[in-house]
C-alpha cells in the first residue's frame, strides 16, 4: 500500500466524457469516494490540480518516477452511475489509466458498493501501483472499505496508513501534503520544509509590496512632512515580520527539527539590522529584538557544532544587552534580556568543562532572575527564569561532584519549577522543564550513593516525557529528551544490577536517534549522543 492520501467514491461515481478516456491519456490518480462526501472531494480535487510542486523538487527521480511540476490531471466522477451490477465502462477505463487510487474513507464510503468495486478492480489491474487512503470522519476500524483491507496478490494484508483530515489529528494542511508525497514519492518532511520556505517568501513578498505601496502613496503627499513618518512605519512593519520569525515561525520550525531552515530564518532577520557597531543608531526596542535574534542564532550554531560562531554571536548579544541595561538598570525587559546573555556565555563554558568560568555567568544569571522576581513576584515567567538559573547552579555542582552542594542546588531548582507547574499544569514547556529538574535531582542523589531514590526521579522524568511525546509524537525536542532519559536511566539500572533492562533501553534509543539524524543530518547534538549510545556499557 502506498503513502496515505485522499479520496473515495459513493453509490455515485462520476464519468468523464468519452473523449477524455480514450487514447493514451493517463491520470495521476483516480479519486474513489462516497456521494455523501461530494463537497469535500470537490474542494480536494481543486486543490490537488492547482498545487504546484516546489521548483527545486521538480524532475527528481523517486520510486514512483520523475517528479512532475503539477499533479493534474486527476480523475473525479461527475455523474451518478445507472443501476447496474458492474462498474461503468468509462470508469473502468479511467481506472486502467490511473497511476494511483485515492480512497476517501468515511462511514458512507465503507458501505458503498461502488467504492469497494473500484478498489478491487484497481488492485486487479495494477497490483504494483499505490492505493492511498484518506480518513475524513470516524475511526479507522469503522471507515476503511472492506476491499481496502483484503489480501493483495501476494496474499498480504496491509492496513492502510491514512492521511487524517480530522482536526485533532493531521489536519487539512498536513494531510494534503501527505497526499502530494504519496503521489510523487517525495518525503513528507522535505515537502513541509519547502512549504515553509514558500510561505516565508510569500510573507516577505507581501510585506515588501505593502511597504513599497505605502511609500509610493507617501511620496504623493507632502514628501517633507511624511518622509519621517513613513520611515518609522517601514521599520515597524519589517520588525513585525522579524517578531513573527522569532516567535510563531521559529516555534513551528523547531517542531520539524530542521536546523538549516532555522538558520535561514535567523539570517534573514539579522540582515535587517546590518552592521550596527554604533548602538545609538537603533531605538531600544530594536536593539532588544536584535539581541534576541543573536541568541537564537547562537543557539542554532551550537546545535550544528559550530561552537566558535556560537560564542562570537553570544558575545555580541551580551554587548548589546549590557549597554541597554546600563542605560536603564531597573527595566525588567532589559534585565531579562541580559540574563539570557549571561546564561548563554556560561553555557558555552560549561560545555567546554570550564566550570570555574561558567559559574560566575550562571550566578549572574541567577541574581538577575532574583531581581526580576522581586520586581514582579506574581509573574510566573520570572519565577521560571529563576528555576532555570538555579538549575544551572545545580549542573555545575553535579559536574564538580560536590554531593551536598549538588543536592541543595538541585532541590532548590526542582522546588521552584514544581511551584510553577502547580500554577499552570497544562503548559507542555513547563512539564518538560520539570522532567529536566527530576533528571538533575537523580544525578545529585547518585553522587550521595542514594541510587534507589535516584531511580524514583528518573521514573518521574520518563513518565513526563512519555506523556509529552504521546501528545506530540512528531516533536523532535521531545524525542531527543526521550532518548536522553533512557540513556541516563540505563546507567542507573546497571548500577542497580539490572543490565538486561539497561541494554533494552539503549537499543531502543539507538533506533530513535537514527531516525532523528536522518531527518536533520546537520544536528551535531544528535550525532554526539549517537556516539554515546554506541560506547561500551559500564555501571
Amino acid at each position: 500500500m502506498g503513502a496515505s492520501f485522499d479520496g473515495c467514491a459513493d453509490g455515485r461515481l462520476a464519468i468523464v466524457k468519452a473523449s477524455e478516456t480514450r487514447g493514451d491519456r493517463r491520470y495521476r490518480a483516480f479519486i474513489s469516494y462516497s456521494h455523501s462526501d461530494e463537497a469535500f472531494v470537490r474542494r480536494l480535487h481543486r486543490w490537488l490540480e492547482a498545487y504546484r510542486i516546489p521548483r527545486r523538487l521538480v524532475g527528481r527521480t523517486t520510486p514512483l518516477g520523475q517528479v512532475p511540476g503539477h499533479l493534474a490531471p486527476i480523475f473525479r466522477d461527475r455523474q451518478e452511475l445507472p443501476a447496474a451490477s458492474s462498474l461503468n465502462a468509462a470508469v473502468e477505463d479511467a481506472l486502467a489509466r490511473s497511476d494511483a487510487l485515492l480512497v476517501l474513507c468515511s462511514p458512507a464510503a465503507r458501505a458503498s458498493l461502488w467504492v469497494n468495486a473500484e478498489i478491487r478492480l484497481f488492485r486487479r489491474l495494477h497490483p504494483d501501483r499505490p492505493i492511498i487512503a484518506a480518513l475524513l470522519t470516524g475511526e479507522p476500524g469503522q471507515v476503511f472499505p472492506e476491499a481496502l483491507l483484503e489480501a493483495d496478490a501476494a496474499g498480504l494484508v496491509d492496513e492502510p496508513v491514512a492521511a487524517d483530515f480530522r482536526k485533532n489529528h493531521d489536519g487539512a494542511k498536513l494531510a494534503r501534503l501527505k497526499i502530494v508525497g504519496g503521489l510523487t514519492g517525495l518525503a513528507l518532511d522535505e515537502l513541509i520544509q519547502r512549504e515553509a520556505q514558500r510561505q516565508l517568501r510569500r510573507v516577505i513578498t507581501v510585506t515588501v509590496a505593502a511597504l513599497a505601496f505605502a511609500l509610493i502613496m507617501a511620496m504623493l503627499l507632502v514628501y517633507a512632512i511624511v518622509a519621517r513618518s513613513e520611515a518609522e512605519h517601514q521599520r515597524r512593519q519589517a520588525e513585525g515580520l522579524i517578531e513573527f520569525m522569532l516567535t510563531d515561525l521559529r516555534t513551528r520550525l523547531q517542531g520539524v527539527g530542521r536546523l538549516e531552515i532555522l538558520q535561514s530564518v535567523n539570517t534573514r532577520a539579522l540582515s535587517y539590522y546590518g552592521d550596527q557597531s554604533d548602538l545609538s543608531r537603533l531605538p531600544a526596542e530594536s536593539l532588544e529584538r536584535r539581541a534576541r535574534v543573536l541568541h537564537a542564532m547562537g543557539e542554532d550554531d551550537h546545535r550544528r557544532g559550530d561552537h566558535a560562531a556560537a560564542l562570537a554571536t553570544f558575545r555580541e548579544a551580551h554587548r548589546v544587552t549590557a549597554a541597554l541595561l546600563a542605560a536603564k538598570p531597573d527595566d525588567p525587559v532589559r534585565i531579562f534580556a541580559h540574563a539570557q546573555s549571561e546564561f548563554w556565555l556560561g553555557y558555552v563554558d560549561f560545555l567546554r568543562f570550564r566550570y570555574a568560568q561558567a559559574l560566575p555567568r550562571f550566578v549572574a544569571y541567577r541574581d538577575l532572575a532574583r531581581q526580576l522576581v522581586r520586581i514582579s513576584p506574581a509573574n510566573l515567567k520570572y519565577h521560571r527564569e529563576l528555576g532555570y538559573a538555579e538549575g544551572n547552579i545545580c549542573t555545575i555542582a553535579v559536574a564538580r561532584k560536590g554531593p551536598r552542594d549538588s543536592l541543595e542546588a538541585c532541590a532548590a531548582a526542582l522546588s521552584t519549577i514544581e511551584h510553577i507547574v502547580r500554577a499552570t499544569p497544562e503548559d507542555p514547556g513547563l512539564r518538560s522543564d520539570l522532567a529536566n529538574r527530576h533528571a538533575w535531582m537523580a544525578d545529585a542523589l547518585r553522587l550521595m550513593g542514594r541510587d534507589e531514590e535516584a531511580m524514583v526521579h528518573r521514573d518521574r522524568q520518563r513518565a513526563i516525557i512519555d506523556g509529552l511525546l504521546a501528545g506530540d509524537p512528531r516533536n523532535a525536542s521531545y524525542r531527543q529528551d526521550w532518548i536522553l532519559s533512557r540513556y541516563s536511566t540505563s546507567e542507573l539500572l546497571r548500577a542497580l544490577g539490572k543490565p538486561a533492562e539497561a541494554d533494552a533501553m539503549i537499543s531502543e534509543s539507538r533506533r530513535v536517534i537514527d531516525g532523528l539524524i536522518a531527518s536533520d543530518p546537520q544536528n551535531e547534538d544528535w550525532r554526539v549522543w549517537r556516539e554515546k549510545l554506541n560506547e561500551p556499557s559500564h555501571p
